[in-house]
C-alpha cells in the first residue's frame, strides 16, 4: 500500500508503532501533490520546508497524542500563527495571522502536522470552489466538474489522497455538500460542540468546523481532537466529550431511522434518490426501524438562510476596510473612498451580492418584514426536529440532491447555485449535527460520480450519527479511488 492511500487513523497507528516516520508520511504526501495538485488545484499554499521540520521535530518526540506526526490539512479561513489566511479572497492579500485558531492548538497538542492550505470559495461563501478568488478547484473524479463548496479544496484533497483528512467549515452545508459529490466523509457537528475562535466569520449563528476525511473512523477521531468547550468562544458548549470512536462499532439495531417526505421532491436527481433509498433497505437489514416523518417547514429553509446568512455578513465583513491589514486601495482622496474602493476591488462578485442582501435585509424599514420574520420561521425549523425526534434517532437524506454538476453550469444563476444546498441548510439553522457518508456512485453515460447520503442527528447527538455511519460503512464497501 503507498503511504498516500492510508487513512488518517491507519497513518497514526503506524507512526505510533514506529512503522514509518512523520517525515515520510508528509514526503509521500509532496510526492502526491506535486503529481496531481496541477489538475485538481485543491491546494493555496503548501509550504514544504515548513511540513517538513514540523515533522522532523515530531519525529524526535514521543508520541503521545493520537495524531502525532499526521500531517493533516486547514481550509483557508482557520488563523494558524505566522501563516496567511485569505479565506480565498484578494481583500486578505498579505494577511499573516498573529495567533491560533482554537481548532489549531488542539491539534498541535495532538501531535499533528500542518500540510497546508485547501483553496475555498470566497469567505465560504459559494457551493462549488468556484467563487475563489485565486482558482477553481475541479473534483477528482471528473476533472470538468465542481468539487462542491464552500470546503472543495478540502474535499477534493481528501478525495484524491492528496491529505489523509482536513478541516472544513460548514454554514449551510459546506462540509457535507462537497463531502458527498467527491465521495468523502463529511461532518458538521452540533454548533457550539467546536470552538469557532478564530475561524473568520461568515455567519456567526451558523458556523461551525468539522473533518472531512476518508471514512467515519477518520471523522471521529478528528472530532474527538477538536471538540471540546473554549472559554473564548462564548457559544461553546461545556458538554464533555465521549469517545466518538467506540460508537462506531455499536451496531445500529432497534435504532429508529427518520425518513422525511420534504427531502424526495421534485428536483430531486433519480439515481441519487435511487441509491438514498437503497441505503434505507441496508439499514432497514441491519437493524433500524423505518418511521416516517415531515418536516414541514423544510421548503422555507433557503429563503430564511439567504436572508439570516447574508445579514450576519454584512455585519461580520464590516471590519475589511483597508485600514488595519489586508488589502488597501492606492491613493485614497479621503476616508470614504478608502473604504469603497478597497472594498470594491478586494471582495468578488458573490461576496458583494451577499453584502449587498443582508445589508437590505437589516435595513430600516424592512428589518421586520426579512430578518426578524426569517428567525421566527428559524425557530419553526428547530422546532420541526425537536418533533421529529420524539419519534426517531436519527434522520435520513441526500446530502445533495444531485451529483456534482459541471464546471461554469451554474455560475451565472445564483438561485441555481444556492438550492444545491437544499438538503443541508436547515441543520444549520436548527444547531444540529448531520454527517454524509459514500453510498454509491451513479451510473450510466459519462464517468461515475459520488453520491452521499446525510444523517442527521439531534443537538449533540454525534454518538448516534457515528454508531449509523460505521455500521452503513460495512455494508456499503465501495472504491473510493477516483483514478487520478
Amino acid at each position: 500500500m503507498s503511504l498516500h492511500t492510508l487513512t488518517l487513523a491507519q497513518a497514526a497507528e503506524k507512526v505510533r508503532r514506529k512503522e514509518v516516520s512523520s517525515v515520510d508520511l508528509v514526503k509521500a504526501l509532496l510526492v502526491r501533490i506535486r503529481e496531481v495538485d496541477p489538475r485538481v488545484q485543491a491546494f493555496l499554499d503548501v509550504n514544504e520546508e515548513d511540513a517538513l521540520e514540523q515533522a522532523r521535530l515530531r519525529d524526535r518526540e514521543s508520541p503521545s497524542g493520537a495524531l502525532h506526526g499526521v500531517p493533516v490539512l486547514l481550509k483557508d479561513n482557520m488563523n494558524r500563527r505566522g501563516t496567511f489566511c485569505s479565506c480565498g479572497s484578494k481583500i486578505l492579500n498579505g494577511y499573516r495571522a498573529p495567533y491560533n485558531a482554537t481548532v489549531v492548538e488542539r491539534l498541535e497538542k495532538a501531535g499533528a502536522v500542518f500540510l497546508g492550505r485547501a483553496n475555498m470559495d470566497e469567505f465560504a461563501m459559494g457551493s462549488s470552489t468556484e467563487n475563489s478568488a485565486m482558482h477553481a478547484t475541479r473534483n477528482p473524479w471528473d476533472l470538468e466538474r465542481i468539487p462542491g463548496g464552500s470546503s472543495g479544496g478540502c474535499a477534493a484533497a481528501v478525495a484524491s489522497d492528496m491529505a489523509f483528512g482536513s478541516l472544513g467549515s460548514d454554514t449551510g452545508g459546506s462540509i457535507r455538500q462537497p463531502a458527498a459529490v467527491c465521495g468523502c466523509v463529511g461532518l458538521k457537528p452540533t454548533y457550539g460542540r467546536v470552538s469557532r475562535y478564530g475561524l473568520v466569520a461568515f455567519a456567526s449563528s451558523l458556523d461551525q468546523i468539522g473533518p472531512i476525511t476518508k471514512d467515519a473512523r477518520d471523522a471521529a477521531l478528528l472530532l474527538q481532537t477538536i471538540a471540546g468547550h473554549d472559554p473564548r468562544d462564548s457559544t461553546s458548549l461545556p458538554d464533555a466529550v465521549p469517545d466518538y470512536s467506540k460508537a462506531l462499532e455499536q451496531g445500529i439495531k432497534g435504532l429508529r431511522m427518520g425518513l422525511p417526505k420534504e427531502y424526495f421532491a421534485p428536483g430531486l436527481d433519480p439515481q441519487v434518490e435511487k441509491l438514498v433509498r437503497a441505503a434505507v433497505e441496508e439499514l432497514r437489514q441491519l437493524g433500524a426501524e423505518l418511521v416516517e416523518i415531515s418536516l414541514p417547514h423544510t421548503p422555507y429553509a433557503v429563503a430564511v438562510y439567504y436572508v439570516i446568512a447574508t445579514a450576519e455578513a454584512s455585519a461580520n465583513l464590516a471590519r475589511f476596510d483597508g485600514v488595519r491589514y489586508g488589502h488597501r486601495t492606492s491613493e485614497p482622496s479621503d476616508l470614504l473612498d478608502l473604504y469603497g474602493r478597497t472594498r470594491a476591488e478586494g471582495f468578488g462578485p458573490e461576496v458583494k451580492r451577499r453584502i449587498i442582501l443582508g445589508t437590505y435585509v437589516l435595513s430600516s424599514g424592512y428589518y421586520d418584514a426579512y430578518y426578524l420574520r426569517a428567525q421566527k420561521v428559524r425557530t419553526l425549523i428547530r422546532r420541526d426536529f425537536g418533533e421529529a425526534f420524539k419519534k426517531c434517532d436519527f434522520i435520513l437524506t441526500p446530502t445533495s440532491p444531485t451529483p456534482a454538476f459541471k464546471l461554469g453550469e451554474k455560475a451565472n444563476d445564483p438561485l441555481q447555485m444556492y438550492l444545491a444546498d437544499i438538503c443541508t441548510i436547515a441543520a444549520n439553522l436548527a444547531g444540529i449535527c448531520g454527517i454524509s457518508v459514500p453510498c454509491g456512485r451513479t451510473g450510466g453515460a459519462g464517468k461515475p460520480l459520488p453520491v452521499g447520503l446525510q444523517f442527521l442527528g439531534p443537538s449533540m447527538g454525534e454518538e448516534t450519527l457515528f454508531r449509523v455511519a460505521g455500521a452503513y460503512e460495512q455494508v456499503c464497501r465501495w472504491d473510493r479511488n477516483p483514478g487520478l
